[in-house]
């Protein structure tokens, strides 16, 4: 069953039958590889709060590891929200400041941008989730939402990196609703959806749209394929329409492994393609 379908409105899910299959997907794909831990970034953020909620109920609170790791600009708002979501659930809590590494490697680089800094954030803490999880013999899981996804709005082999990620097919107006349904804390679920990459960021500032903007176009143009012409009929603006189809192709090398060139007969992704339980 298609659980976007369950309600006539396109975007409303079932949120009792989501939590169910999610809650089975962490359980299933951890234990199935021969783990039984996870470690993931607990930012404070909805996303990381919905995905830590995910994890402690498949796994139990005891067998996950939210980890902060706050730059020097960092709200204290992020650090209380996330420590308010490590004690609700009972999970372990790390924090491990990234300052020192970023602030040394961009004294080479003072002329930096505002990209190339936050980029660099989110593969520096990347990095150390990977670390952590050789340490703590655990996955990473990912908590990126499917609107992040579908715009390329992530950072390749940053936040966009996990060994799985159960909210991934979730648009950001769906994990909302299901956050709700799970009982998480009203301060996190209203509060500005943010990377807290700099002081007064906001998700919604920067793209110059808001989620429910674009996840009731997306909705349309990916999971029911409406054709452009269509949603321009049904009341979308022409140039929106072209902007979100555009960032979907423009980043789809994001969504996929690297490009390999072909020499062989069974090249990896293109002919050696197996489901992720090949052998298990």
């Amino acid at each position: 069953m298609n659980v976007s379908t369950v309600e006539p409105d396109s975007l409303a899910i079932h949120c009792p039958l989501v939590e169910k299959i999610l809650v089975g997907f962490v359980k299933n794909e951890v234990e199935r590889v021969g783990f039984h831990k996870v470690v993931l970034g607990l930012s404070g953020g909805i996303d990381s709060t919905l995905s830590a909620y995910l994890a402690a109920k498949a796994l139990g609170p005891e067998n996950v590891c939210g980890i902060r790791m706050p730059y020097s600009t960092s709200s204290n708002e992020t650090m209380d929200h996330g420590d308010l979501i490590a004690r609700e659930l009972g999970i372990k809590m790390l924090t491990i400041s990234i300052t020192d590494q970023l602030d040394s490697y961009f004294e080479r680089f003072p002329d930096a941008t505002r990209l190339r800094r936050a980029n660099k954030m989110s593969r520096e803490r990347m990095t150390i989730l990977y670390d952590q999880s050789a340490a703590q013999n655990a996955l990473v899981v990912g908590t990126s939402n499917k609107t992040e996804l579908l715009i390329g709005y992530g950072t390749i082999f940053g936040d966009m990196a996990s060994a799985l990620n159960p909210i991934g097919d979730l648009y950001k107006t769906q994990v909302w609703a299901l956050s709700r349904h799970m009982k998480v804390p009203e301060v996190v679920i209203r509060k500005n959806p943010t990377a807290d990459l700099w002081a007064g960021q906001t998700d919604e500032t920067e793209l110059g749209f808001t989620y429910d903007e674009v996840d009731r176009l997306l909705v349309r143009m990916v999971d029911e394929r409406a054709k452009p012409a269509d949603l321009i009929e049904e009341g979308f603006e022409p140039a929106f329409v072209t902007r979100i189809a555009r960032m979907i192709q423009t980043s789809h090398y994001k969504r996929r492994l690297p490009l390999i060139a072909k020499l062989s007969q069974r090249t990896i992704d293109r002919d050696f393609r197996y489901a992720r339980d090949w052998g298990t």
